[in-house]
């Protein structure tokens, strides 16, 4: 009785963490998407700000996750609701938007030969942005381990695109802030699009299939 007791609250204990680690994902993401659109503005470089817009998609995936969480809590084996099918639709024509004014503009600074002001904030803003989002997928994998949670497991796999996005504005602002390369700004947002097509599509294939599974 005390065994299983114990259990049940080690189990309680871990969805807790999970739970918050959804949260914090979600404010992160509305914190970096403020600061990263803000500079990208400024700054005129066109990576920097599309990131921030892709922070902020990221956030509205977030909610969608935390609702899994307590969902899968309540219930392991139920399949998804239409709240959580809803919230991946929305993220996926989000990206989908994403993608159409990220390549058009890429391809119009193409064309002008148009150069940011400075990339220092692409190079500052992805560099956190890696170190933290690898704390997230550690911490993720290990409770849904834990949990024995495919959904919480599928969820840190899923992250780790986030990870590349922040390695490509790291490169490309990278790249322009050493050696002023003018292209490397919109070469760095076509390779943020093309993530972020594969994000948009992923997204319709989970609400399509009630397999929690992450096919990134």
């Amino acid at each position: 009785m005390n065994a299983e007791a114990l259990s049940q609250s080690a189990e309680k204990k871990l969805y807790q963490i999970a739970l918050w680690l959804g949260l914090f994902t979600i404010v992160y993401n509305l914190i970096e998407g403020i600061i990263a659109t803000m500079f990208g503005f400024e700054d005129e470089t066109l990576a920097l700000f599309g990131f921030g817009l892709d922070s902020f998609i990221e956030m509205i995936s977030g909610m969608g996750i935390v609702y899994m969480i307590t969902r899968i809590q309540r219930n392991p084996h139920s399949e998804r609701s239409e709240f959580e099918k809803t919230a991946l639709h929305i993220t996926g024509y989000s990206f989908y938007a994403l993608v159409a004014g990220l390549t058009i503009s890429s391809v119009i600074n193409i064309l002008t030969a148009h150069k940011p002001e400075t990339t220092l904030w692409g190079v500052i803003i992805s560099s956190i942005s890696i170190v933290v989002m690898l704390g997230l997928i550690y911490g993720k994998i290990k409770v849904g381990k834990q949990l024995n949670s495919a959904a919480i497991l599928a969820d840190a796999s899923c992250t780790k695109i986030c990870i590349y996005m922040s390695c490509i504005l790291l490169a490309s602002s990278g790249i322009y802030e050493f050696t002023g390369f003018i292209y490397a700004d919109s070469i760095g947002t076509l390779g943020l699009a093309w993530f972020s097509l594969q994000e948009g599509r992923e997204c319709f294939e989970k609400a399509r299939s009630n397999d929690p599974h992450c096919h990134c």
